[in-house]
Order: C-alpha cells, then sequence, then structure tokens
C-alpha cells in the first residue's frame, strides 16, 4: 500500500459513483427495486458496501488484490502530486522538505513500510539515508522498479506484510509510512508493535493515516462532506464485497484513543500529534480531501513516536 497516497483511485470512484447512483449512502447498502417494486439483482461489477468488523487475513487478501490491480492506474492520475522522489504526508500536500518529521537520516537506517511507488524512500535515500522501502502489494512495487529504471540507482524493495515485518530485531534507526499502512490492517495494535520491535532503542517512528475524524462525514469534497452522518466511535471497518461475498477491499476506523493505546502498548513513547491544516497554496481537491473541508476539518493525524532508548 502506496507512501502516501490516499485512497481514491479511478476505480475506488467508479465504485463510490455506482453506489451514489443506485441511491446508497456511502455505507449502507439499499435493496434495487424495479418500478413495481420487486427486488432487482445487484450488479456483478459493483461493490456491497458496508461497515463491518474484518479480521487480519481477510483484509490482507483483500487489499493486496485491490492495490496489485489498480496500482498503474494510481500512479498514473497521482504520480505528478506525489513526484517520484519526494515524501507527502497526506492529500494536503505537506512535504517532509518542509515539515522535518524524520529528523536527521543521513547515514542512518530507514524501512519505510507501506511504501507504495516508493517516492517517499527514495526522498529519504537522496538525503543519505539506508533505505528499504517494503510494500504489501507487488503491483505497487512493480511500480517501483519502473521508475527506478529510468532513474540513476534504485532502492531496495521488500514485499510483506506491515503487520509481520521480515527484519530481524532493533535493525532501523527510523521507521516511517505515509498512508501506506495504517488504514487497510484489521489490527493497527500489530503494526506498532512490529515497528518498535525493529526499531533500535531510541528510534523514532513516523506515521501518518487519515483523521479518525473524517470518518464521521461522508467522503465527498463539497458542503455535503460538512455534516456528521456516522458516530465517531463506530470502529467496524469501512468493507467493499464482490457479488460472490468475498471481501475486495477495507479501510479500518480507529478512535485516537485508540491509536494512543495502541502505541503506548508497544512500548513507544509518543512524542507528537500532528494535524496538518490544509495549506493555502493547494488548490487541488483529492476524493473527500479538498480546500473546502480542510479549511473545517483535519483530513491527515501524523504520530511520532520513539523506541526508548
Amino acid at each position: 500500500m502506496p507512501s502516501s497516497e490516499p485512497t481514491d483511485t479511478r476505480a475506488a470512484r467508479k465504485s463510490r459513483e455506482a453506489r451514489e447512483a443506485r441511491g446508497s449512502h456511502p455505507v449502507e447498502e439499499r435493496q434495487r427495486l424495479d418500478d413495481d417494486g420487486h427486488s432487482l439483482p445487484r450488479p456483478d461489477d459493483v461493490p456491497t458496501v458496508t461497515r463491518a468488523p474484518v479480521d487480519a487475513a481477510e483484509a490482507v487478501r483483500a487489499n493486496r488484490g485491490w492495490w496489485d490491480a489498480n496500482a498503474a492506474d494510481y500512479y498514473d492520475e497521482h504520480g505528478a502530486f506525489l513526484g517520484d522522489a519526494e515524501l507527502v504526508w497526506g492529500p494536503e500536500g505537506w512535504r517532509e522538505s518542509e515539515l522535518g518529521l524524520l529528523g536527521p537520516v543521513a547515514g542512518r537506517d530507514v524501512l519505510e513500510v507501506g511504501a507504495g511507488a516508493a517516492q517517499g524512500s527514495r526522498y529519504v535515500a537522496g538525503l543519505g539515508a539506508r533505505v528499504v522501502a517494503s510494500d504489501l502489494s507487488g503491483g505497487m512495487l512493480a511500480a517501483a522498479r519502473r521508475i527506478d529504471t529510468a532513474r540513476d540507482g534504485a532502492v531496495p524493495l521488500v514485499q510483506c506484510d506491515g503487520c509481520a515485518l521480515p527484519f530481524a530485531d532493533e535493525s532501523f534507526d527510523v521507521v516511517f509510512t505515509a498512508y501506506g499502512v495504517l488504514p487497510f490492517v484489521a489490527d493497527g495494535g500489530a503494526f506498532f508493535a512490529e515497528a518498535a520491535r525493529v526499531l533500535r532503542p531510541g528510534g523514532r517512528l513516523v506515521a501518518a493515516e487519515p483523521h479518525p475524524i473524517r470518518w464521521c462525514f461522508p467522503d465527498v469534497p463539497g458542503h455535503e462532506g460538512l455534516t456528521a452522518v456516522t458516530p465517531y466511535w463506530d470502529r467496524r471497518a469501512y468493507t467493499e464485497r464482490d457479488a460472490r461475498g468475498a471481501l475486495t477491499y477495507a479501510e479500518t476506523h480507529p478512535t485516537i484513543e485508540s491509536r494512543v493505546a495502541q502505541i503506548v502498548a508497544a512500548g513507544l513513547t509518543l512524542e507528537q500529534l500532528r494535524e496538518p491544516r490544509w495549506p493555502p497554496h493547494n488548490p487541488q481537491t483529492w476524493g473527500g480531501w479538498s480546500p473546502l473541508r480542510g479549511e473545517y476539518l483535519p483530513g491527515t493525524i501524523i504520530w511520532v513516536a520513539r523506541r526508548p532508548a
């Protein structure tokens, strides 16, 4: 799953637009009826959308498949915004060169989890870090390889689950992820525990994800996206299932309280919680993120934590 890459793609919008055309709420599935009130079959290519619990293995299978299928389209649509060697922390467009959350990285061992096409890893490598880019999706890592073929040098790539990192204990000085893993795993605590395990004492973790408050609101960029419709404490995942009932996509919904508890349980010390405001220099709309909504609501939350020395 991609570094600094929120989850709106043409495919995602197609499914959302199809749901809206049926008159369904973004997280509710209404029965389709003909003019006489009889049930109509659901088209095979339109997902059933619900809020429901998901288990870890199911989420891994679904999201690996979704990102494999959509990797090329995702890069075509958002590559220019993200850059090929930039670390963008979210749809607001704030870059690591502006926020400086990682601290000094030259000469340090750095791991990116959910690296996608490895844009953030290339940025960090350019600062002199020894970096490894990891991602669950082979399709996203293939996009990374295609970028590397047009550049001097290549970032080491590893395909793995962000909650089961194939690295020895205390291997890295810095671990970071920008939208790449936390939205898609059933248990965020497992990711924080793995990040803490591979960090050296005194090492830093920086993790960006959608702000938990945004799931209370419709995923649309206009004024209609400013009215809360879902309880903040509803932690069931947003799920899409195909006509056979198989999970094809899932995003999980933490609360701030639950995330803090996971960070503390992993043995990490939370040093900063950042809620970057929408900058005036970014006029772009990205799915449900927009300058309008950014005036009123945070879209991104960034956790900065450290493994005690």
